[in-house]
This record gives structure tokens, sequence and C-alpha cells, in this order.
């Protein structure tokens, strides 16, 4: 076989397995809209960087049982690329923590949280989470990406060794 064959075959060959093999790549149920996830200054490839996305609704919004789903994939610096199949195009709101010790929850005090985290849209915080029509996106049909910019608390006086993302 020619050289010129050979590389035609390898081309065609990798165009027939690439879109399979990416649509494995996205977690959750397949659908015809997804959502690149990529979550910007993780600093640690420790824990599991966990991604919920949740409806619009107000009284859905990071409430135990509002999500549409919770998917989970090893942190990797500087950033984590995760992809998930959403139910259609229209608006949702994403949660994402760095789950440094894996057990599967975001680990905070009364007060504050002990665990790096981040929103859609990368709101302003001022005392508490945002709201979620600050955290809206609108994910298209085919593929949306999305950049949310990790957060990492300090503990008490500032000083972040108190915090698990030390």
């Amino acid at each position: 076989m020619s050289r010129l064959k050979l590389i035609t075959v390898a081309v065609a060959g990798a165009a027939l397995f690439a879109a399979p093999a990416f649509a494995q790549t996205c977690m959750g149920q397949p659908s015809g809209t997804k959502l690149d996830i990529v979550v910007d200054g993780v600093r640690s490839e420790q824990g599991l960087m966990t991604v919920t996305v949740y409806p619009p609704d107000k009284d859905k919004f990071l409430k135990a049982e509002g999500e549409i789903g919770v998917w989970r994939a090893p942190s990797q610096t500087p950033s984590t690329e995760m992809c998930v199949w959403v139910p259609g195009p229209g608006p949702y709101a994403v949660a994402v923590y760095d789950d440094l010790n894996e057990n599967h929850r975001f680990d905070h005090t009364l007060a504050a949280p002990l665990e790096p985290y981040g929103f859609s849209n990368n709101p302003r915080l001022f005392l508490g989470p945002p709201s979620a029509r600050s955290a809206k996106i609108d994910v298209a049909e085919g593929a949306t990406t999305i950049h949310i910019q990790l957060r990492y608390p300090t503990g008490a006086n500032g000083d972040p060794s108190k915090t698990l993302g030390r």
C-alpha cells in the first residue's frame, strides 16, 4: 500500500472513532447537549473535582436532591476539564468544589467553606453563596464551554493552613 493511501486510511479511521471516543468521555446520560466545564485555578492534584448541575429554579439551587446530576473526576492542575451531558438546551446553574479528602461532601464550618469551590458565571460573593439567577448560564444545543474560577477559602484570621486546601 502506498504511503498516501496508508495516511488516508489512518485519517479516515481516526475520524470514524473520534466522535464515539469523545462521547464516552462525557459523563451522564447522552443527549444532544453537552456542557464542557473548565475549572481554572486548581492548585493541587489532590482530591476529586465535583461538578453539580442544577435547573434554574431558585428553590432547587444548592439544595439537597435539587440537582440534575453530580459528577466527579480527579483534580488536575492548573485546570480540570469535565464534560457532562445535560437533558437539553436551556438555562442551568453549576457549582463545583475540589473534594480534597474525597469524602463526597463539601466540607465547611458553620460560617465558611473548608474546600475550594466555584460557580458558573463566577459571580461576586458576599457573605454566602450566589443566587441561582447570578449563577445561571444558557446552554446551547450541541456543545457549550464554560470556565469557572476556583476560589480558595482561608482559615482563621486568613491563615490558609487552617483549611483542607493547604
